[in-house]
């Protein structure tokens, strides 16, 4: 059986760039905009650029993204955990 070679996903073009913020970071965002943790839009734990980072369910990523019009665009996510609906 041939080896499995793991690829790392941050390096691939199409993927912006992302970090985990520090508690002060997380929490400087969250006061300048007067907003909760759960106000901020969701990502998934399981989605494999959450997992490449090793960020952690309650942990908020800062991506930023290269954009032809905007130059640089950034966003925050907070991470949450992937619950499957009930069928």
């Amino acid at each position: 059986m041939a080896e499995e070679k793991e690829y790392d996903i941050l390096k691939h073009s199409l993927v912006p760039h992302h970090i985990i913020l520090s508690e002060e970071e997380k929490n400087s965002l969250l006061q300048k905009y007067k907003i909760a943790p759960h106000q901020l839009p969701k990502i998934f734990s399981t989605d494999a650029a959450v997992k490449a980072v090793g960020a952690k369910v309650g942990d908020v990523l800062k991506i930023t993204r290269k954009s032809p019009t905007a130059g640089e665009t950034i966003y925050f996510r907070l991470v949450i955990k992937n619950e499957k609906p009930e069928k």
